[in-house]
């Protein structure tokens, strides 16, 4: 009486199985061809490459999703692990791309105040240039403190000159500093997030592991105890 209600529990799993089981093998037949086409050809893909990372993204979710149908943890866990480590890495190359943009941008900047610092100083130098010579020239129409006003009038102007390119120099490189401190305060942000992301896959992939090993464990002391109920009821008989 006691075995008859043992079996009875175990018969019906057995039966509510089966159909998952069979759903599990066959989607693991529709993997196959996803998986060659990720080991022959994405697979060779750069890490970060936006292609690459929409097909491991796209597949994580397929996994997750069809894991959480048909009741399998560990294919459900490790299509979430994908996706979130396709996400990441998605997330920190859109961010490099942001950060190399503006370096660029910054450089460009830079380069349009350098070559306005240089066009203002050669016009100042030309306008100090044609001022010299003015005042030489009038210096040969006027008398010595006509001529020395002018002088020191260039001498003015020069200063003034090399004052405001040495302020436009200065106020260039200042902000390129700037643009660079914000550009490797981000680059240093996206690094971190792409860690840490990457470290909560290996510890999800490390929890999964640790729990197959356990339910491989549960699932041979349960194969043993239905040999030994068979056998029991074998030499009964």
């Amino acid at each position: 009486m006691s075995s008859s209600k043992i079996q009875e529990p175990t018969m019906t799993m057995s039966i509510i199985k089966y159909p998952l089981s069979v759903l599990r093998f066959q989607y693991q037949l529709v993997r196959v061809p996803l998986q060659v086409l990720e080991d022959r050809v994405v697979a060779r893909m750069d890490a970060e490459a936006p292609t690459r990372l929409f097909y491991e993204r796209s597949l994580g979710v397929l996994d997750a999703t069809v894991g959480n149908a048909l009741g399998d943890p560990r294919l459900e866990r490790r299509g979430a692990a994908l996706a979130e480590r396709s996400e990441a890495l998605s997330r920190a190359a859109k961010l490099d791309a942001a950060a190399t943009e503006k370096q660029q941008k910054a450089d460009a900047e830079l380069k349009a105040k350098r070559d306005e610092a240089l066009e203002d100083h050669d016009e100042a130098r030309a306008a100090k240039q044609k001022a010299v010579e003015d005042a030489r020239t009038a210096a040969e129409e006027r008398k010595r403190a006509t001529d020395e006003a002018a002088k020191q009038r260039a001498a003015a102007a020069k200063r003034q000159a090399d004052e405001e390119a040495a302020r436009r120099k200065a106020s260039a490189e200042a902000a390129k500093r700037q643009e660079q401190d914000r550009i490797r305060a981000a680059e240093r942000k996206a690094t971190a997030a792409a860690e840490s992301k990457m470290r909560d896959a290996q510890a999800k992939r490390d929890d999964a592991e640790s729990k197959r090993a356990q339910a491989d464990r549960v699932e041979q002391l349960a194969d043993a105890e239905k040999q030994k109920r068979q056998s029991s009821r074998t030499n009964g008989a």
